[in-house]
């Protein structure tokens, strides 16, 4: 004790310098919250960033699943087209009636495991014509997915989600953002080093240009941090375009080539000039019980990790934390999206884009007309085929290198709500520790087991029931946000100290709906709406 107080009066540092940051219910620095958009211009480029942000996944999900299905080039053109058309309206949907965050609402890799189980059944396996086949895969992935959305329109519409929600503490919210953004590290460095000649270079731009050049050189600091994505990409595509024409992997493994190629994912000259989506494009969805409980295993994964993902779009937006009503509210329109996934047929559900994500916290603009711009070019390029199709040809490595920065800011947030939590607490370290590391461990177990073995842990006969359990437990998000939120409400609760020590009072004012002013700013309903669905 006594050497404590030597700190503070012989070293003559002020008292202030050692008080730790003050908590911030709404993130500091953000240059547009959600309800202030910047100008037209500034606006439009923004949401032109979001768009080519969202391609990635965009694409890599149908250029991984198309041709296993049996479908060629034409086909995995169209199923992009759209997969993006509907990223489009949902994105749209979920920005005007949802929980009204600028979030995009685009594919989701929760869905590809069912998904390529759906691809593997057997009833399929004898289909000689590879278009026919790839047409009855379709099908049979819509009715699966139309299925599967009920269970987030139940939940999310009922208000049932409202209520699971109402318990989570910024203690049990850190693992599960957190991991929602690292669990994702498979798909940044790995892919980045799959042509580590465009995915590292583009990797270096972008560190350069977002947090080096705007302090170098003052004068267009908004420009450099607002448009890194927008000055990296054409230089490195530009790079990778010369080293295509100029021979450089003429003589290289075909694997290479199709990463490192800018000509290599058949899309362009697949793609039509002008093609609108519709629902049922591919025929009447087929339905099987087995494949349908396995999608909705999906479907449940991926409400957890949207609910991760809107708390820390809500936070990089500048918003006040999300009401539980509204939380729920936007579950239920992801669940319309799923639905609509399914009617359309994009082979893939949807989810909160986690990439779109970061990419508010790099540019640092939260505001809801920029995601509502970029879904306008969604819905645009994905009907002009052709010239969609021309950005949708950008090599996959360049996308990793971008995950690499955007997945990070997202794991981030999931750490900056530890600030409400007594980390000196050692109920605090145990939860913490745990379920972060059983959210890596876990998932780490079941994908090696599947990678040696061809199959999950869990191999009864039921293939369905096999599927529904592999699915949960391969989602680091998932498993470590079910530990955090299981352990966090059932050890020592009643405990005066532990209330504090979790930071549960911190959000007691945004529990209901009516009990901050903000949340009418941030997340009321347009057009009057608010009169008929009321909020609580």
């Amino acid at each position: 004790m006594a050497g404590g107080g030597g700190v503070g009066g012989g070293g003559g540092q002020k008292q202030d310098d050692l008080a730790p940051h003050p908590v911030k219910d709404q993130l500091p620095g953000v240059s547009y919250c959600i309800t202030s958009p910047p100008p037209w211009p500034e606006a439009i480029l923004l949401g032109f960033q979001h768009y080519l942000v969202m391609l990635g996944t965009t694409v890599i999900i149908p250029t991984a699943l198309v041709p296993q299905m049996g479908g060629n080039n034409e086909d995995k053109a169209v199923v992009i087209q759209t997969l993006l058309f509907v990223a489009g309206i949902n994105t749209l949907l979920q920005s005007f009636f949802g929980t009204r965050l600028p979030a995009v609402i685009g594919g989701s890799y929760t869905f590809v495991l069912p998904t390529i189980s759906i691809i593997l059944a057997g009833r399929y396996t004898n289909e000689p014509d590879p278009h026919t086949k790839f047409l009855k895969i379709m099908r049979g992935t819509q009715g699966a997915l139309i299925v599967a959305s009920a269970l987030q329109i139940i939940v999310g519409f009922s208000g049932l989600w409202r209520n699971v929600a109402r318990y989570l503490s910024p203690l049990s919210a850190a693992p599960l953002i957190a991991l929602v953004g690292f669990g994702l590290y498979e798909l940044g460095f790995p892919s980045v080093a799959k042509c580590v000649e465009i995915g590292l270079p583009e990797l270096i731009l972008l560190v350069i240009f977002a947090m080096y050049l705007p302090h170098t050189i003052h004068r267009m600091k908004s420009i450099f941090d607002r448009f890194a994505v927008l000055f990296t990409i054409p230089i490195v595509w530009l790079y990778a375009y010369l080293l295509t024409v100029g021979g450089a992997y003429r003589n290289v493994s075909p694997k290479t080539q199709f990463h490192c190629r800018t000509d290599r994912s058949g899309l362009i000259g697949g793609a039509p000039w002008i093609r609108v989506p519709y629902p049922f494009q591919w025929g009447a969805p087929t339905f099987d019980a087995g494949e349908a409980f396995a999608m909705m295993a999906a479907s449940f994964v991926a409400l957890v990790e949207s609910t991760g993902s809107f708390i820390a779009v809500s936070r990089f937006a500048s918003a006040t934390p999300l009401p539980p009503s509204v939380l729920s509210r936007g579950i239920g329109w992801q669940g319309v999206g799923i639905l609509l996934d399914g009617l359309f047929g994009t082979g893939n559900g949807s989810s909160v884009s986690i990439e779109n994500a970061g990419l508010l916290a790099l540019t640092r603009v939260g505001s809801r007309r920029v995601v509502q711009i970029s879904a306008g070019f969604m819905i645009f390029f994905s009907i002009l085929g052709k010239f969609g199709a021309v950005f949708a040809s950008i090599p996959a490595p360049i996308f990793a290198a971008l995950y690499c920065v955007f997945f990070a800011y997202v794991g981030s947030a999931g750490l900056g709500f530890l600030q409400f939590c007594n980390l000196n607490s050692f109920r605090t370290k145990f939860i913490l520790g745990f379920s972060v590391f059983m959210g890596f461990s876990v998932p780490q177990y079941f994908n090696e087991y599947t990678s040696v073995a061809g199959f999950g842990p869990v191999h009864t006969r039921a293939r369905w029931f096999n599927d529904m359990v592999n699915v949960l437990f391969s989602s680091k998000a998932f498993v470590g946000g079910i530990v955090a939120y299981v352990l966090d409400n059932t050890l020592h609760r009643h405990d005066g100290a532990v209330r504090k020590d979790r930071g549960y009072h911190w959000w007691d004012k945004f529990r209901s709906y009516r009990t901050d002013t903000r949340s009418e700013e941030f997340y009321s309903l347009p057009f009057n709406l608010n009169k008929f669905f009321p909020s609580v």
